[in-house]
């Protein structure tokens, strides 16, 4: 079960590193050298790991999908979420954990597991007030990965 806790997670880090990769080659010419890093407008890794710890605990209460999550390493977790994060925005940190297909292969998660992990980002991202610029960059990028993270396209029926 902590393996599809950890899986499930990475989701946030993920989007950022196919984010930060699209931003970069989205810039109108003559402004790469002068753009600060998403890791910069973000507010760095305190600023992360605030948003990680809100987002987390969310996550935590949200009978959607904390089942999930029921036997995670949270300290693990969040150390996890907030390198993946602090890399794939431009800053300091290494994260070496896994893509989003092997790690979600099996799971069987569904749409409205990843669209209540994705709801809970944003209320979590509204909350620390993230600029729209910044919110799109970071959500923008959870619609593509869907495909390799989602199994059901429906909830099941219970």
């Amino acid at each position: 079960m902590s393996y599809r806790i950890a899986a499930l997670a990475m989701v946030l880090g993920l989007a950022l590193t196919v984010s930060a990769c699209n931003s970069m080659g989205s810039a109108p010419a003559g402004t790469a050298a002068t753009e600060k890093s998403l890791y910069d407008r973000l507010g760095g890794k305190t600023a992360i790991t605030a948003v990680v710890d809100d987002f987390v605990g969310r996550v935590a209460a949200d009978n959607r999908i904390n089942g999930k999550f029921a036997n995670a390493n949270i300290p693990r977790l969040k150390s996890m979420l907030v390198d993946q994060i602090c890399q794939a925005s431009g800053g300091p940190c290494t994260y070496t954990g896994r893509d989003m297909k092997s790690t979600h292969a099996g799971m069987g998660v569904s749409s409205s597991d990843f669209d209540a992990l994705v709801g809970d980002l944003v209320a979590t991202l509204n909350k620390f007030k993230v600029p729209e610029r910044e919110k799109n960059e970071l959500l923008g990028a959870l619609g593509p990965m869907k495909g390799d993270i989602v199994e059901k396209p429906m909830a099941s029926m219970r």
